[in-house]
């Protein structure tokens, strides 16, 4: 959900990019007060609540603050900032399953904490925005990750097929604080700013066994990362990122290495025409410098016309036409992405969900439109007709489980009447777009 920010606010916003944006070696003195502005405090609980999420260590709830009185809550967090008596709460740690089998951690902060972090995010934004590279799309305003799979796209067709498709290792759990909080300093001159995203840095983690058992971790002994999940991470994660990236064009390493590097917070690829080993070797040696590793295991050197590599849910390399089997250089939906779709599809029509069809069709719908908005861009007819036949058979299962219907239901529950009838969307029948391919 999208909410529009208050003139007032946007007027700040302006005049600190305008700032930053003529001065690049300005370092801003006087934000806190800023942060703690009852306007922007309140934006921030209007943007924390649009984008709902689990409660915090604490237990508490949009509901329960509301139900307590937002203007006494509010006045009660200010109060916190205004005396510096603020204190983060321990930042609740969940694992979820990653596409490849393993576990990544999220942090959740509590709801207080997160409408502090979007607060600072709304002033710090601005002015960090302005020194961002072109090249990283990774949580900024008016960029995407599709953005960045268009100008991969772009560049392979271009020419730069040999590629270095990288992996950091656990690069949120792994930037070191003292180096993050330097370049945030680079900007940043309030003490009181940078005391408070320390503190965000040494909040503890707790986590909870099966049982209930009650684990600490993290604290002021913590010297790395910054909790994935909390809504400074992202803003954190791109600033030190950006070392790099900012490093990459003042050494002209896109000129020595014939390459192009396009960047989403840490996933990035390195595009280049013929030197994809000395720029990988140069990648290593930077990324050591700044207290980061590479995953060996995840990181390789391909060629685009003859191995395929994925880069935010896409798939870049051959293809070809079906009609006269010429080779082109394409994007299309990756088969883990669609795996996943599947496993979202499978997961809502499990026979023990007893909502209304209709309930169920519409957040199938959901799913099944958000990912087609997402994978507008490329090759994707055969992929799109390859997901509808899956997900009428499962919509077919489904209905003939709800309904008792002897054998398999192709009669009472056809194409037609899935499609029709009963509503479902059929991904083959959107408009699709063409994009350009270079062809070999």
């Amino acid at each position: 959900m999208s909410l529009a920010t208050p003139e007032k606010i946007r007027t700040l916003q302006r005049k600190l990019y305008r700032k930053a944006k003529a001065e690049p070696a300005f370092r801003f003195y006087l934000l806190y007060d800023k942060i703690y502005r009852e306007d922007i405090l309140r934006h921030a609980y209007a943007l924390a609540r649009a984008n709902a999420g689990a409660p915090g260590t604490d237990g508490m709830t949009f509901a329960t603050i509301e139900a307590s009185g937002l203007e006494g809550w509010l006045a009660g967090l200010r109060e916190e900032l205004v005396s510096k008596t603020y204190r983060p709460d321990p930042v609740r740690r969940v694992m979820i399953p990653k596409p490849d089998g393993g576990e990544r951690a999220l942090g959740i902060p509590t709801i207080r904490d997160r409408v502090v972090q979007t607060a600072a995010k709304l002033v710090l934004e601005p002015i960090f925005e302005t020194d961002f590279e072109d090249n990283a799309y990774g949580y900024r305003p008016a960029r995407g990750a599709v953005d960045a799979v268009k100008e991969a796209h772009r560049l392979l067709c271009r020419g730069y097929t040999d590629v270095v498709d990288a992996d950091l290792s656990r690069y949120f759990d792994t930037i070191p604080h003292n180096e993050l909080l330097k370049s945030v300093a680079r900007r940043v001159a309030d003490g009181s700013v940078l005391r408070l995203i320390k503190l965000w840095l040494k909040a503890p983690i707790e986590e909870r066994d099966a049982d209930g058992t009650r684990r600490m971790s993290g604290g002021k002994s913590g010297t790395r990362g910054t909790p994935q999940g909390g809504v400074a991470s992202p803003l954190l994660a791109n600033i030190y990122m950006n070392r790099f990236l900012k490093h990459w064009r003042l050494t002209e390493r896109g000129e020595a290495f014939a390459a192009h590097i396009i960047s989403y917070a840490d996933d990035f690829v390195i595009l280049s025409r013929g030197r994809a080993a000395e720029a990988l070797t140069w990648t290593k040696a930077v990324m050591t410098k700044l207290g980061l590793t590479l995953n060996e295991a995840k990181t390789s050197l391909k060629n685009a016309w003859q191995d395929r590599f994925d880069f935010l849910g896409y798939s870049f390399g051959l293809h070809r036409y079906k009609a006269n089997g010429q080779r082109y250089l394409g994007a299309s939906p990756s088969k883990k992405s669609v795996q996943r779709l599947k496993r979202t599809v499978g997961n809502l029509l499990v026979p023990g969900n007893n909502e209304p069809w209709s309930e169920v069709r519409d957040t199938l719908n959901r799913v099944l439109l958000g990912w087609s908005n997402y994978f507008s861009y490329g090759t994707r007819r055969a992929t799109l007709r390859g997901v509808d036949r899956y997900v009428y058979e499962r919509v077919r299962d489904f209905l003939v489980r709800r309904h008792k219907v002897a054998g398999r239901g192709t009669k009472r529950f056809s194409c037609d009447i899935v499609y029709g009838d009963r509503g479902l969307l059929r991904l083959e029948r959107l408009p699709l777009s063409a994009p350009s391919c270079a062809s070999r």
